[in-house]
């Protein structure tokens, strides 16, 4: 069973001359269809505002794409806030989301004048020392034991995310007495999921607990931000969430829950990385070597540090071996990198056709936690980052690194004069 691409054998081959394989290709024209589509199902729900999880796709010119569809940047850490400026999004319409935050982070935060969500309410006096309350603050819930998780995330119970709901209504009333006038609540409690009650009962969960703690503190929230892990279609016989079912559901949860209770209906946040880019980026490798021992091995130019997650979760990837896909799948292979450990597979026992030295191969669906996860251990250096323009154009919008990018950080003038 194929999966489409958005370009031809043909195409890739005039790519391949410019840019040698390994790299990740992602398709612009798919990726703003995707942000239509999640801006145009939600638009019914008040003040309805994505947030890109830029931990799923670190790259400022996919950032600055999805700034002109009109989404924020959901950031966790100094460099993703830094991205994000460099995008051109500053303020309200980043959401900072961190775990165990240096007060650097949250100074830089607070300079771009971004929304800051406290994961402890220990944290509440540590943003107030070292960077200042600002006057929207916004407090991420971990339900514990109420809710499951699922496989990626792990359980609530067990996740060292969030407040308790008791230290919820504890933190809203510090920050109450602590002059802070405007809040946000939030929660992130599923990866890459893909029955979409989850996300309307995540929905439900926050928009109770807000009605609580209205009630009980005496504060209006602004907004709820119900996270993202949206999950996406891997397999080939998997469907899509149906995104519209969410939307109508949650728009329904508005009126029973926050309408009829007399309150003022916050606005809804999302989160989303995955569901945007993840299906519309793609790793493109050449097959280097075949290996016939107890099994049979298809040996590729990239390893599992340009894409880490089958080896890290079991995930899988579909593959497509360009100018065979009419081809039965007639052989069984494990589809491997050079990197020197055992899991660097991106395939286990797989279907495909018959492959040849100097095929190449397309590894669908890594346009989110693909290229982000990449590391160098062993050497392995990252590959380049391309983007398919509208019009068929391919530009590179990262390169791809080099030894003297792996030995920048070392100093060879003090090893020289070193004696052990």
């Amino acid at each position: 069973m194929n999966k489409p691409l958005p370009f031809t054998f043909k195409q890739i081959r005039e790519i391949t001359r410019i840019h040698p394989t390994p790299f990740h290709l992602y398709d612009e024209k798919a990726i703003r269809e995707n942000a239509h589509l999640l801006k145009a199902t939600f638009a019914g729900i008040p003040g309805f505002k994505e947030f890109f999880a830029v931990k799923a796709l670190p790259n400022p010119f996919i950032l600055k794409i999805l700034k002109e569809e009109g989404f924020g940047a959901d950031c966790s850490s100094l460099p993703e806030l830094l991205l994000a400026e460099k995008a051109g999004i500053t303020g309200e319409e980043i959401m900072f989301s961190s775990n165990d935050t240096p007060a650097g982070e949250y100074q830089k935060a607070r300079e771009l004048g971004a929304i800051i969500n406290l994961d402890d309410i220990s944290h509440i006096e540590f943003l107030e020392q070292h960077a200042g309350l600002p006057d929207l603050v916004c407090c991420r819930y971990n339900p514990g034991n109420t809710r499951k998780g699922n496989f990626i995330i792990g359980q609530p119970a067990e996740a060292k995310y969030g407040f308790t709901r008791e230290q919820l209504f504890e933190g809203y009333r510090l920050l109450k007495a602590k002059g802070v006038k405007r809040f946000g609540l939030h929660t992130m409690v599923a990866s890459n999921e893909l029955d979409y009650h989850y996300f309307v009962e995540t929905a439900d969960m926050l928009l109770t607990l807000a009605a609580d703690i209205s009630r009980e503190v005496g504060i209006e929230f602004e907004f709820i931000n119900m996270g993202g892990g949206i999950g996406i279609p891997y397999k080939p016989e998997q469907t899509a969430v149906p995104l519209s079912q969410i939307a109508e559901e949650i728009h329904d949860l508005y009126e029973t829950r926050i309408v009829r209770g007399g309150l003022k209906p916050p606005r809804l946040y999302m989160e989303c990385g995955r569901v945007i880019t993840g299906p519309h980026g793609y790793l493109v490798s050449t097959v280097l070597h075949l290996k016939h021992i107890y099994k049979d091995y298809v040996g590729l130019d990239a390893s599992m540090a340009n894409l880490m997650r089958p080896a890290l979760y079991g995930a899988y990837h579909h593959i497509t071996v360009l100018g065979k896909e009419n081809r039965p799948a007639d052989h069984t292979y494990d589809v491997t990198g050079s990197l020197c450990e055992n899991n660097d597979k991106f395939a286990i026992d797989r279907p495909l056709p018959a492959i040849d030295p100097g095929d190449i191969v397309v590894i669908h669906d890594t346009g989110a936690h693909g290229h982000a996860m990449g590391f160098n251990y062993n050497g392995k250096l990252r590959s380049a980052e391309l983007l398919l323009r509208g019009n068929g154009e391919v530009i590179p919008i990262r390169r791809a690194e080099t030894p003297e990018d792996y030995f920048a950080t070392l100093d060879f003038e003090e090893l020289a004069k070193f004696k052990p």
